[in-house]
């Protein structure tokens, strides 16, 4: 049955703190009430007991066996489908909140890191879901004073508002508490071909709820990725926003030979942000159907890869940027969009800042779309694929500079050794290389940032007082490779084929380091304040035997917490993926000079954006680590002695 288990009782409070408000902050300071800390997702919180002075003495308080272990141990079957532990927890009254990757909520008490209660919806009956199977990384807070409601949607596609003290379901949400998510579509779907892993965005009473779709598409006709919303306190459909707009709809023209029809994804599967004072919610959008050929979708494709503003009552689109026109990376955006109000230049603005997997930062005023420094369209290379048609120019931000490394020439391949370097350079002597936005090709385009960032779903945080924005970014190409697709099993004209991940001279990485770092950027300039690799690296390599080199970088995707004294970076399990090496570091930097402070070895990977909280005076770290195919999951929390 879905219900819900209750193993404890919440008994701990936590006095409100006054203190100044961030935007978009809407709690006391010490607590943690949404995913990025705060509905704009600036990932930063004013405490500041934990410092360069004290970091090292940092351990571990107490850790949190998830829930979800238990189902493992009585259904093993699950663990094949199981991602990385990915979720954030909330902090609210001395509890933490959080969504696992099976889709149940947990209740924990704060101090101790003990089960209160749990709630369990069993979507994991409907089986593995699409994409990254059954991976969580949130859900959202309301209160209007009175009623306080958890709201979180489920693996197997529905939305449900519960009463946060007593872990059960609001009743007047929906029908019993929930809203079937996979209803309201304009064409039949697979619901196994969706699935829904990013906590909802609450802006004035209104939870608006993306979508992840499937990205190894059979056919041309896909789900379509529109974004909904809902109202607070009844569950009632208010509102649907195209993200592939419909006939009449602006951006429609757009899509040539009416592929605007069939087209699917174009979905917001990563966190959405909102501005309750402006009423503003912002969408970071995704590819269409498919991510590397765009044959049977000419056109620019709005609003794919695109930020979008809208107003949060309405769904009405304010504005738009389409930072990538007719996609053929998969560059979707994959991060939250952050809210932060700067003095650029003497004059105030309220603004929004998007990091990308091509290495961008795109600053612009959220109120008017229009952009903080100019963004030029230059010419790109074109695609000699038969019926593909590349966009002729795609959009450049003249400030802030790249944080991450764009385009491959052999210039840019290992050199730590001669044989290190004439190796690299036989692997690819058969591949095309080429600067940022070259298409892929029928023998294999060397494309640096990969799909995977640059900047991916980690994010970046930003420093309310100072303006300065730190991303954690990896430096790891792909091999893009089209092939003439089968019409006995595609209506495609070409599917991708072949390896995407191009492994360097004996298992190195095939570009120099560093292949992971952090870069510092200050937005009230539009310039790189610091840039840090992120890790050590396989300097036990072999081939690396002997030689005197600095950090390399570990790969980490890297995700990161800023408080008013220190930079908090976590390192996930890409980095065994991309350089052979178990980063399992927590990383303390300088937020103001960028030098490495403190790392500390985690038990597991540390696969969850951290939070912090104070409670009961004591400031504490959290985060969740583990999961996937080999490793338990659990909330891991640090403080001091």
């Amino acid at each position: 049955m879905r219900g819900h288990r209750r193993l404890g009782l919440v008994g701990l409070t936590l006095a409100a703190l006054a203190g100044p408000a961030v935007h978009g902050q809407d709690a006391a300071i010490g607590q943690w009430r949404a995913y990025g800390g705060d509905r704009a997702n600036t990932k930063y919180s004013p405490l500041d007991q934990i410092h360069a002075g004290n970091v090292a003495a940092l351990t571990i308080a107490w850790r949190w066996e998830s829930v979800d272990n238990e189902l493992d141990r009585r259904q093993p079957e699950l663990r094949l489908g199981q991602s990385w532990f990915e979720t954030t927890p909330l902090m609210i009254d001395g509890v933490l909140y959080l969504r696992t990757s099976y889709s149940q909520v947990a209740a924990v008490d704060a101090a101790a890191g003990r089960t209160l209660w749990v709630y369990d919806p069993e979507s994991y009956r409907a089986g593995r879901p699409t994409q990254f199977g059954f991976v969580s990384r949130g859900l959202s807070f309301w209160t209007d004073g009175q009623q306080e409601r958890l709201i979180f949607t489920t693996g197997d596609g529905r939305l449900i508002a519960l009463d946060r003290r007593a872990g059960r379901p609001c009743e007047d949400f929906g029908d019993g508490g929930q809203v079937d998510l996979k209803t309201g579509y304009r064409m039949p779907i697979t619901p196994r071909l969706m699935n829904f892993s990013s906590p909802p965005a609450i802006c004035r009473e209104v939870v608006v709820v993306g979508s992840s779709i499937s990205d190894a598409p059979a056919t041309k006709e896909m789900p379509p990725g529109f974004v909904r919303g809902y109202d607070v306190r009844s569950g009632k459909l208010l509102w649907t926003f195209n993200t592939i707009p419909q006939a009449g709809e602006f951006g429609n023209e757009t899509w040539e030979d009416g592929s605007w029809q069939y087209t699917g994804n174009t979905n917001v599967w990563s966190i959405i942000s909102a501005d309750e004072t402006l009423g503003t919610i912002y969408l970071p959008v995704s590819t269409p159907t498919n991510d590397w050929y765009g044959g049977h979708r000419l056109g620019d494709n709005l609003f794919a890869e695109s930020l979008v503003c809208l107003e949060a009552a309405t769904g009405r689109r304010l504005w738009h940027f389409q930072m990538v026109h007719h996609g053929l990376w998969d560059y979707d955006l994959p991060a939250a969009p952050i809210l932060i109000d700067l003095t650029v230049e003497g004059r105030p603005v309220k603004a929004v800042a998007q990091v990308s997997k091509q290495g961008f930062c795109y600053v612009f005023d959220r109120a008017t779309g229009r952009p903080l420094w100019p963004i030029e369209e230059r010419a790109v290379p074109p695609s000699d694929i038969p019926g593909e048609r590349a966009s002729p120019t795609q959009p450049f931000p003249t400030r802030p500079p790249a944080f991450e490394r764009q385009g491959v020439t052999e210039d840019d391949l290992i050199d730590l050794t001669p044989g290190l370097r004439a190796e690299a350079q036989a692997i690819v002597a058969s591949r095309r290389l080429g600067p940022l936005f070259t298409p892929p090709s029928l023998q294999g385009t060397t494309n640096l940032p990969g799909w995977a960032g640059g900047a991916n779903w980690g994010g970046a945080a930003v420093d309310p007082e100072t303006g300065i924005l730190y991303v954690p970014s990896i430096t790891r190409p792909i091999l893009g490779t089209l092939a003439k697709a089968d019409p006995n099993r595609t209506n495609f004209a070409y599917t991708r084929t072949g390896s995407i991940y191009i492994e360097g001279p004996q298992g190195l990485p095939l570009i120099k380091p560093p292949w992971s770092r952090v870069t510092a950027m200050d937005l009230t300039r539009g310039e790189i304040a610091w840039i840090q690799p992120l890790g050590d690296g396989p300097r036990r390599h072999p081939a690396l035997a002997g030689l005197e080199l600095p950090r390399l970088g570990s790969g980490s995707r890297g995700l990161p917490l800023l408080t008013r004294t220190l930079l908090f970076v976590g390192s996930d399990w890409t980095s065994e993926q991309a350089t052979g090496v178990e980063d399992r570091f927590l990383h303390a930097f300088d937020k103001a000079t960028g030098e490495l402070l403190w790392e500390m070895p985690m038990p597991l990977y540390v696969n969850g954006a951290p939070m912090t909280y104070l409670l009961n005076g004591k400031q504490y770290l959290a985060v969740a680590a583990g999961g996937g195919p080999r490793e338990p999951s659990e909330i891991i929390a640090l403080a001091l002695p």
